[in-house]
């Protein structure tokens, strides 16, 4: 029953990304009374429901400001405008203030595990709307969201570890590699996401799921160079290592930590940023581990200490591997139908865009966050048409720049005494740049068209 009346909700709502519709100050939208203070019972249930959606939204990886302004925005749908919102990377925090005869109602909410599943994200999205447009009921409203966490993956698994092994394999295109790099870093990636997954079911803490992947990243491509390195197939270890490092990374969440830093919430971002240095520090370390294993074997990989050399008759294998990268990703985190075209559009701008600049001589740093604005751009007009939460078109799009080889070069340089730090610093540089560069292009969508609402009745000071 509650499936059907979904369904005819979402049959209801105009179609308007969440993008357009909620920014500070312009809550309270729906005609709907103010709700009566003294009630503690249906405010409590409020603020539930505000913090039920808050979660869900930071468990998808949201910025902790986007976050707060949709708590804000529910609770002050049914009426509590009066209220404070603390959101601190995993804790959600709410008080609704009641005058100063009645003392504040508070409540909190904890994120214990964050999740890829794009479709909760989207469902989320258009709770929102229906909430604001249709003014159903907090009961409702409560009985969609059990529906909406509920629920499973809209994919069978097996689907979902196909698309990460299709990852792999776009961005082994992406990166110049032959069809034996590419069918090696689909294998590579699909038995490190079935072995981490084992992991992650026995509770092994992630640091050390992204210290396992990394060193699985390295042996296949160890086994086959010495039987391969003279078969005219091109096989590049290098190739193979670094798509299993994108893959890892792709993940983790520096968008959010770059975003939370930028739009004024440091605590956030410095533990957001933490965890992902963390958990780079464990690939870092799982490569570094692997290459000193297949070294007591006496096998040694190519040397690389130079960026490869790149033209324009590159750029064609970086759009398609590029679009096939995003799109794949998009598939892996469980979007939704509708959303896979734009990520393929976003993923193959954004690598026409790097492709483009890597032809001048402004720098690899400048070349990502230029593509990455544009794609946060993209993501920011794509959420109107599609009815898609810009993050996920954003993520998507970023991911087959993710500096893979940058990582395993500075890597190898260490491991090698022939230098790396450069590299790795690079690979820093270019990360913060897509972060930086996906939030500056999803405050221009914003600002390309703001609306404004209305109030229904004015707001309690």
């Amino acid at each position: 029953m509650d499936n059907i009346v979904t369904r005819a909700l979402d049959r209801l709502v105009p179609r308007q990304a969440t993008i357009d519709t909620i920014e500070p100050g312009s809550i309270v939208v729906a005609p709907r009374q103010p709700i009566d203070l003294h009630d503690e019972a249906s405010i409590t249930e409020v603020l539930d429901l505000a913090l039920r959606i808050g979660a869900a939204l930071l468990d998808a990886g949201t910025g902790a400001i986007d976050t707060r302004h949709q708590v804000e925005f529910v609770a002050g749908i049914y009426g509590l405008d009066n209220v404070d919102v603390d959101v601190t990377y995993n804790t959600i925090l709410i008080c609704a203030r009641r005058g100063s005869t009645l003392p504040p109602i508070t409540a909190s909410r904890t994120v214990y595990y964050r999740s890829l599943d794009f479709t909760r994200l989207a469902q989320i999205d258009r709770l929102v709307r229906k909430i604001q447009r249709l003014s159903i009921t907090p009961e409702t409203a409560h009985r969609v969201v059990d529906e909406i966490v509920e629920a499973p993956h809209p994919y069978p698994r097996w689907v979902a570890t196909a698309a990460w092994g299709l990852m792999a394999l776009g961005i082994g295109v992406f990166l110049g590699g032959t069809w034996i790099v590419w069918l090696t870093a689909f294998v590579t990636t699909v038995v490190i996401i079935e072995f981490n997954r084992r992991l992650h079911h026995i509770g092994t803490p992630p640091f050390f799921q992204q210290m396992a992947g990394g060193f699985l990243a390295v042996l296949p491509a160890a086994l086959l160079y010495p039987l391969l390195q003279h078969s005219g197939l091109g096989f590049s270890p290098a190739q193979i290592i670094a798509t299993g490092i994108i893959v890892l990374l792709s993940g983790l969440t520096l968008v959010g930590s770059v975003q939370d830093a930028i739009t004024g919430a440091p605590i956030t971002a410095v533990a957001r940023f933490t965890e992902v240095l963390v958990m780079t520090g464990g690939i870092m370390i799982g490569v570094a581990l692997s290459i000193r294993f297949v070294g007591l074997f006496d096998v040694h990989l190519p040397a690389l200490t130079t960026a490869p050399p790149f033209g324009a008759a590159d750029v064609p294998a970086r759009v398609i591997g590029g679009s096939i990268a995003a799109f794949a990703f998009a598939l892996a985190s469980y979007a939704e139908r509708r959303a896979l075209p734009a990520a393929f559009v976003a993923g193959a701008i954004g690598s026409g865009v790097t492709a483009a600049l890597f032809l001048t001589d402004l720098g690899p740093i400048f070349s990502y966050a230029a593509a990455a604005i544009i794609i946060g751009l993209v993501g920011g007009i794509a959420a109107r048409r599609s009815l898609t939460p810009p993050l996920v078109v954003a993520i998507a799009g970023i991911t087959p720049l993710q500096p893979g080889q940058a990582i395993y070069r500075g890597m190898y340089g260490v491991m090698t005494g022939t230098g790396g730090s450069w590299a790795i610093v690079t690979a820093l540089g270019i990360g913060v740049g897509l972060a930086t560069g996906v939030t500056l292009g999803e405050f221009i969508a914003r600002s390309l068209r703001r609306p404004r609402f209305p109030r229904v009745f004015p707001v309690r000071r």
